[in-house]
């Protein structure tokens, strides 16, 4: 049997991040295959334990230091594959796609997932964001083959990247709404009349600019952020310092039924990002048919949304617009179209990719 080892992702299941929610939700839909993840042990909680068939753990140590942390635990791992050769190696995004040649070296094919230009990211200084645009000619240099589920993205490159990689969105479950509202009530959050947010606690989500949108419009009473801080509390400082008139909720890293109530009972959903590879989010928000609002950068026009559903990104005038105009609509669900974004067919076209 085929054996795929994955490096770059922090783990799964349980473990915030983008990259974490597409590793969680693809390999166990791989048939006929044997994965084995490479995990970060310092992110490991007791949902992590949980077995899986076909896939094998192996959990090694991390820190929790930026701009480290990916590159030691990823070291880690080559080493580990040096002695416990698979098959295939499947690299999550450009900052690991730095040991491409090593392990080309040792014999082995490599395949990359493109999730996010990194460099493109307002945590990252100078020297960082050097690195990391070293890291990404690297990687497209010395992968077998790349997937982007960025299609904008992918067609930057020249066709000596192109020829030898793929389009393959992110997907969606189907999403069922509750009506039991236990976390709401424990976060005092009233049902039908927050406006809801997920994801990281990191810039270049643009919660600043809606944080500050939402203090002087009297139609938003709360709004819910769904998501923790990734290394230090500095942003979620700024966050509770621009939340003059004390309308945020910050539930903290929320999955599971607990963020089922939180997309089943929100009034409107808001994704402010300044730079996305491919909001997830987004998609989980169209599944459950919410009103939307979304930053216009190329990542949101990868869905099909209505062009009044987009305001201009970090720009707080916009999105206070933007805001106001959807809130003054009548609430209903819309029936939005993800039926491209199926989990299990990108499963099977990422299984199929990596292993021809």
């Amino acid at each position: 049997m085929t054996t795929i080892a994955v490096i770059g992702t922090r783990g799964f299941p349980g473990i915030q991040g983008g990259v974490e929610v597409h590793c969680q939700n693809i390999y166990p839909l791989m048939d006929g295959v044997k994965v084995r993840v490479y995990r970060r042990k310092p992110y490991l909680s007791d949902a992590s334990h949980i077995t899986m068939d076909h896939i094998e753990w192996v959990d090694l140590p991390s820190t929790r230091i930026k701009g480290f942390e990916a590159v030691f635990h990823t070291l880690l791992c080559v080493i580990h594959i040096a002695m416990h050769r698979p098959d295939v190696v499947h690299v999550h995004n450009i900052g690991p796609g730095m040991f491409a040649p090593l392990l080309r070296l040792m014999g082995l094919k490599v395949v990359m997932t493109y999730h996010s230009a990194n460099y493109e990211h307002d945590k990252w200084g100078a020297v960082a964001r050097t690195l990391l645009r070293w890291c990404e000619s690297v990687s497209l240099r010395w992968c077998n083959r790349v997937i982007f589920v960025n299609k904008f993205q992918m067609e930057k490159y020249p066709e000596r990247v192109r020829r030898k990689s793929t389009y393959i969105p992110n997907g969606i479950h189907t999403c069922e709404r509750v009506t039991s509202t236990q976390f709401l009530q424990r976060h005092n959050l009233m049902a039908g009349e927050y406006v809801l947010a997920v994801g990281r606690l990191t810039p270049e989500k643009g919660f600043e600019y809606l944080v500050s949108a939402v203090q002087d419009i009297d139609a938003v009473k709360q709004l819910a952020i769904a998501g923790a801080s990734d290394h230090d509390d500095s942003y979620y400082r700024k966050l509770k310092e621009i939340d003059t008139n004390g309308k945020v909720v910050f539930t903290g890293f929320t999955s599971g039924h607990d963020l089922q109530e939180l997309y089943s009972n929100a009034r409107l959903f808001v994704l402010s990002s300044v730079n996305e590879g491919f909001p997830l989010v987004l998609l989980e928000a169209m599944g459950y048919g919410l009103p939307i609002i979304a930053s216009d950068i190329p990542a949101t026009h990868l869905v099909d949304l209505p062009l009044q559903c987009y305001f201009t990104a970090a720009n707080t005038k916009a999105l206070s617009k933007a805001l106001t105009q959807q809130l003054s609509e009548p609430y209903s669900l819309i029936n939005y179209d993800i039926t491209e974004f199926d989990w299990q067919d990108i499963a099977n076209r990422t299984c199929h990719f990596i292993l021809n």
